[in-house]
Parts: C-alpha cells; sequence; structure tokens
C-alpha cells in the first residue's frame, strides 16, 4: 500500500524513527482470548489511505513517515495487549522473542521497558540473530537431518505437532 518494497518492515522500521507515532490511530481488532490477527488493522490502513488519498493526491508522500510510525505503534501495541495478557494468565515472566519481527527497533525497546516494568527476565537477541523464521526452520532442519532423523517425501505436513518427533 505505501509501495516500500518488500520486505517492508525493516523500511517501516526506519521511516517511523523520523515520524509521529501519534499523529494517526488505527483500528485495532479485538480478537478474544490469545488469539491476533492483523487483517483488521490492513484494512483499517487500507480505508484510511483511500480516503486521505480522495482528498490529496500526494499524501502518502508527504506524510509516509507518519503513517509508518502510527501504523508501527498500533501494530507493536496489539502484540504487548496480548503478551501482558497472556503473562497474567499463565504467570510465565520469562519473555523471548525470535524470528524477523525481533529486528523492529520499536519493538525490541518496548518489550524490553515493559519487562523492566512487570518484572520479567526478557530475552531479545542480539540484532545480527534477528532472522527470518525460515532461516530458522531450515537451520532446525539441518540439525535434525545431522541427528538422524528422516522422513519419506510423500509425508503430510503437521504445523503445529506438540512433539516434533512424532511429525517425522
Amino acid at each position: 500500500m505505501l509501495e516500500l518494497g518488500y520486505p517492508g518492515g525493516p523500511v517501516i522500521d526506519k521511516l517511523a524513527h523520523q515520524g509521529d507515532p501519534h499523529r494517526f490511530k488505527f483500528a485495532k481488532p479485538h480478537i478474544p482470548a490469545l488469539d491476533y490477527s492483523f487483517s483488521g488493522i490492513k484494512t483499517s490502513l487500507l480505508y484510511f489511505l483511500r480516503d486521505a488519498l480522495k482528498e490529496d493526491p500526494h499524501f502518502i508522500e508527504k506524510n509516509k513517515e507518519d503513517i509508518c510510525a502510527s501504523f508501527q505503534r498500533a501494530l507493536i501495541d496489539i502484540l504487548l495487549d496480548k503478551l501482558v495478557k497472556a503473562v497474567r494468565q499463565t504467570g510465565i515472566k520469562e519473555i523471548c522473542i525470535g524470528g524477523g519481527v525481533s529486528a523492529n527497533s520499536e519493538l525490541r525497546e518496548r518489550i524490553a521497558a515493559e519487562g523492566v516494568k512487570r518484572g520479567w527476565n526478557t530475552y531479545i537477541p542480539e540484532f545480527k540473530f534477528t532472522t527470518d523464521n525460515a532461516a530458522m526452520i531450515a537451520i532446525s532442519g539441518l540439525f535434525r537431518y545431522k541427528a538422524g532423523f528422516r522422513t519419506s517425501l510423500d509425508a503430510a505436513p503437521i504445523s503445529r505437532a506438540a512433539d516434533m518427533s512424532t511429525a517425522l
């Protein structure tokens, strides 16, 4: 929507540092329990941009930093709300983030600050270890392969196996 290229996350993070995270408000979905979805907030952004572009065809280029900062803030608010809820429900206070999203500087800062505020032990990887989930899955597969795990090529994938040894 903002024509930031792929992947857009690093560009949003960079532009957000130059913008006002309180300038625009985006509707946050109210998904029950600990589930979350970003489809509602993406739709909110889509309609927001559609309406703004009707008024000013150059709206995005004039406001890109503020849009990115406001959108990023809303996304992180959603994630932190769910994280706080999960900690309350489970009592777990060892918090770790990983994958490509853990490269987001605002998320890293806010989780660390929330951890200090709430007495959590937070584990945030060094930036060089914030690789995409696909890379982590690949290295996990390599380690399992080297450990001797094999399966046939016609095996059905199991995405949520409680014990991954049953999936092999």
